[in-house]
């Protein structure tokens, strides 16, 4: 599939189908089973899965479109978490299974531990948020010595789901593990990175962040076009154009650095993903501190309605506020990048610009 098929046909599924309507029925407990087939029959869910696998084998750039659609259109379906799972499932050699995966890194917030031997690998612990968990039934789990394993959430009273959600309604749920056993296991398809799950998943909700962006940048200057205040759009005053200038600025800047960290992430076909780390901590970072500064100016400029239910502005800024927290937040990510700069002294700064890694890597431990 080429990449402006991909474009149209994500462009096409989530704005005929994604309104407020849907929004608020899925805010009310409703997962949309119509929408997620939908997204499914189209093959969003495999894009990344290689092509033995049963996928699509796209790479991350080519896939760009179907994360920064969910950001933009405020898509209530957990496509990036599947599309995750599913291309570590693919590249390591297990079988996908159909339906919503659900994806667990060990030891970032989490109790979780493995015991047993490579036929019967189990799992314990206290996994207090998990996206989407109640509408999975499986999930990919990142062990940190014992490579990626698949559960079974569904399997017997081991698995133990607690409903909760983020800032966005999002299901952002509890799981508590009790000697669960692992349907599969296997080394980690991407050795270069320690914590695969937790990477790639910083890399998704940077993508979401910046479609989200663009779409309240939108609505802001919109509003600020057609509000008419003493007389003229208060789109005309000054101060509101410089705030909405900065907002763009930032907007741009967050794009630019997710499009460099979608380059330089692993595809089923390119394996090397020694700039995947650097590239998506600064990607997260640049994201996360857009979202922070956007949403300020996307309130003050819309005013009181902005904060209302009933307007759309809340559906944007609050998944803005969920995933600049999601798989480590700006200040997480900026601390492990400056530790690695500290590191790397002043004779490996220069080249990890240029090359867009440190040698001595960046640990998310």
């Amino acid at each position: 599939m080429s990449d402006s098929m991909i474009e149209q046909s994500a462009a096409r599924l989530f704005s005929e189908n994604v309104d407020k309507g849907l929004l608020e029925k899925f805010e009310t407990g409703a997962f949309p089973e119509e929408l997620w087939q939908l997204a499914a029959d189209s093959g969003f869910p495999l894009a990344l899965a290689d092509e033995e696998g049963g996928g699509i084998g796209e790479s991350w750039a080519a896939a760009y479109p179907i994360l920064r659609g969910i950001g933009y259109w405020q898509v209530p379906l957990p496509l990036a978490e599947t599309m995750i799972g599913a291309q570590l499932l693919s590249m390591a050699g297990i079988e996908v299974p159909e339906g919503p995966i659900a994806i667990v890194e060990q030891g970032l917030g989490n109790t979780l531990s493995a015991s047993g031997n490579v036929d019967s690998l189990t799992l314990t612990g206290e996994l207090p948020r998990v996206a989407w968990a109640r509408h999975c039934r499986w999930a990919v789990v990142s062990l940190a010595t014992e490579g990626i394993a698949l559960v079974d959430l569904q399997e017997d009273e081991s698995v133990r789901i607690i409903e909760r959600t983020n800032h966005a309604k999002i299901p952002a749920d509890g799981l508590s593990f009790d000697g669960v056993r692992a349907v599969a296991r296997a080394a980690n398809p991407l050795p270069q990175l320690d914590r695969p799950v937790w990477t790639l998943g910083a890399l998704a909700r940077s993508a979401m962040i910046v479609g989200a962006l663009e779409w309240l940048l939108e609505q802001s200057v919109q509003y600020a076009n057609d509000r008419v205040q003493f007389g003229k759009p208060i789109g005309k005053n000054q101060a509101l154009q410089q705030q909405l200038a900065l907002m763009a600025g930032d907007v741009a800047a967050a794009r630019m650095a997710v499009l460099v960290a979608m380059n330089d992430a692993p595809s089923a076909n390119a394996r090397d993903c020694s700039s995947t780390l650097f590239s998506t901590s600064v990607a997260k970072i640049r994201s996360g501190e857009a979202a922070t500064r956007a949403t300020s100016i996307a309130h003050q400029v819309h005013g009181a309605i902005g904060f209302t239910y009933e307007h759309m502005l809340n559906f944007g800024t609050r998944r803005l506020w969920a995933w600049r927290e999601e798989f480590g937040s700006d200040s997480w990510w900026a601390e492990r990048l400056g530790q690695a700069a500290i590191e790397a002294r002043s004779s490996g700064f220069w080249p990890s610009l240029t090359q867009r890694r440190f040698d001595r890597g960046i640990r998310t431990a």
